[in-house]
């Protein structure tokens, strides 16, 4: 199971990669759990300093902007 994370305080552009991230999930059928971690003290602690940010089983992939949903595909292929 693949572990994603979502950094962000809730905006709409944390929204929109929330929002593109569960559509490929589904699209691609993977077993993946998604986890929005809001909280500033564990966004800076983890070395995020631009939201949105994602990671992937800790592997940071993109940081301060909304990944279009290609670019999320290429992260699983």
């Amino acid at each position: 199971m693949k572990k994603i994370e979502i950094f962000g305080t809730g905006c709409p552009n944390c929204e929109k990669t929330e929002d593109n991230i569960k559509k490929v999930v589904e699209e691609m059928d993977l077993d993946a759990e998604i986890v929005k971690v809001e909280d500033m003290n564990e966004i800076t602690e983890r070395g995020v300093m631009l939201t949105p940010a994602v990671a992937v089983d800790g592997d940071m992939k993109i940081t301060g902007k909304v990944p279009a949903e290609e670019d999320i595909k290429g992260w699983f292929e």
